[in-house]
């Protein structure tokens, strides 16, 4: 995906951008139980659904070895926006004791199912858990808080369908909060070194982290506005971004590498030219990725290094 474009910022015609598709593969249902369970389960799993991996992660570490986890859209190579999902899909949301879903319109085929296919199962919206409503930024598990919340949630509802073993899942909630110890360390330390600081994004998959680490946001409003709406920016958007590049008001750029069309590659060219670094971020979880949190730490790593914070 990286591009070598950067003339074409002189051209009058942009070339169009894309968001949200990944290139990790194909679509399919992947189930998994947590690597290091806290003990043996002393009850029957419960058979949780869950929409994308972003979250199906968490939720196999949540449930340990007292949750069948399956999530439909494992390492996809479909925009979840638009995913058409099979019938195959429908027997998978008909078998859920619980469903797990990302909300907030990035996933609104998961919804449907759930109310059709598994009526009486609850349901965790990440979305309504964290109050976010529809068009606003979806990409929920790049928020710290959010995935508190939600894990939080997730805990309670397994509580509930399995009374017998809420001692098993508060160990798995602790057992969690302790793995992502690193995550919350480095989001402390960016913010105390780099708070302040700007950056610039193809697309705004990473906007709440950059928040929470307590960066501005110098992305031209002309370019978030058509990235949001998955159309193609203006010539005059690319040259704001390219001149807010050139003149170093941006510290950093955030680049989603599944993002698809010639106009991110285009930016990161210039933001190359221009000295500006390059922070590479994906939407979906990356393939031989041993966990959520493995994924977000190596993100915080490399944004800390291109802000120079020590950590």
């Amino acid at each position: 995906m990286i591009g070598v474009l950067a003339a074409a910022f002189a051209l009058a015609a942009p070339v169009g951008l894309t968001a949200c598709s990944s290139n990790d593969g194909g679509n399919t249902a992947a189930s998994s139980t947590s690597a290091a369970p806290a003990a043996g389960c002393p009850t029957t799993p419960v058979n949780v659904v869950v929409s994308v991996d972003q979250w199906g992660d968490i939720v196999s570490d949540l449930g340990g070895e007292c949750a069948k986890v399956t999530t439909v859209l494992a390492s996809s190579s479909v925009d979840p926006h638009d995913f058409e999902p099979s019938p195959a899909d429908a027997a998978t949301f008909a078998s859920a004791h619980l469903v797990v879903l990302n909300g907030a319109d990035y996933d609104p085929w998961a919804s449907k199912f759930a109310a059709t296919s598994a009526p009486n199962a609850p349901v965790v919206d990440a979305g309504l858990v964290t109050k976010t409503a529809a068009g606003s930024n979806p990409h929920l598990w790049y928020s710290p808080s959010a995935v508190g919340a939600v894990a939080d949630a997730i805990t309670a509802e397994l509580d509930k369908l399995a009374p017998a073993a809420q001692s098993y899942f508060a160990g798995q909630r602790s057992a969690f909060s302790t793995s992502m110890e690193p995550y919350d360390k480095l989001i402390s330390a960016i913010k105390v070194g780099a708070s302040g600081k700007t950056y610039a994004a193809t697309e705004s998959v990473f906007d709440y982290m950059a928040e929470a680490v307590g960066l501005v946001n110098k992305t031209p409003q002309g370019y978030q506005t058509a990235s949001a709406n998955e159309s193609d920016p203006s010539p005059a958007d690319l040259d704001a971004f390219r001149r807010a590049l050139a003149d170093r008001q941006i510290n950093v750029l955030i680049y989603n590498t599944q993002t698809e069309g010639s106009v991110p590659q285009q930016i990161r060219a210039a933001a190359e030219a221009a000295g500006v670094p390059v922070v590479e971020v994906t939407e979906t979880v990356p393939p031989g990725t041993t966990s959520f949190e493995t994924w977000q730490v190596a993100q915080l790593d490399a944004l800390a290094k291109a802000l120079d914070v020590g950590v």
